[in-house]
């Protein structure tokens, strides 16, 4: 996060160095794949807080406790050839605008990086990108009834998928004004 580092938008944390106040002072949040979900059941209440209020949340990975309400378990894909890892874009979003979506399909001519599952949806979710046969959501985003939005990316860091470096630091980028709230 570098260039989003360097601009002050972005204040990164490690996650055993978080407390209530960094979620207090945030207008948004991005979690990486490699989230402690157990640990981080603590910040249930500040997460929500910061979503009622308007905030964004970007989580990466695969939800395995419900971290706020209205999320469910990952679901695996119940096949995994590369058939079923295609992907296709459903609606549009502004973080992938003009992105084909076939570009991060694979690293290094490896697929499955993107995901190899989903987060199931909740009530009111909007697909983004879907992914296999069935076009099951593997990105969605959420505006919650209380507040505040989340976009579920069910796999690693999207802008860490593909081959392309510049595409890569365009998603972050993007991702970032996201969960500002300057790219809507």
């Amino acid at each position: 996060m570098g260039r989003q580092d360097q601009a002050n938008s972005v204040l990164s944390v490690r996650e055993l160095q978080l407390t209530e106040r960094h979620f207090q002072e945030a207008t948004g949040l991005i979690t990486t794949t490699h989230l402690d979900q157990i640990g981080f059941l603590r910040f249930r209440d500040a997460v929500e807080d910061l979503l009622d209020r308007g905030g964004r949340w970007i989580f990466n990975g695969h939800v395995m406790r419900p971290l706020v309400d209205g999320l469910r378990n990952y679901v695996p894909l119940p096949s995994q050839r590369r058939a079923d890892l295609d992907q296709i874009r459903l609606h549009p979003h502004p973080i992938f605008a003009g992105i084909d979506q076939k570009a991060l399909e694979e690293n290094r001519g490896v697929a499955g990086f993107y995901g190899r599952g989903h987060n199931p949806m909740p009530e009111g979710a909007l697909a983004i990108n879907g992914i296999g046969p069935e076009q099951v959501a593997v990105d969605w985003v959420w505006a919650r009834p209380r507040g505040g939005e989340i976009l579920s990316h069910a796999g690693n860091e999207f802008w860490g998928c593909g081959d392309d470096p510049a595409l890569k630091a365009e998603l972050l980028d993007r991702a970032v004004k996201w969960v500002e709230g300057t790219l809507n």
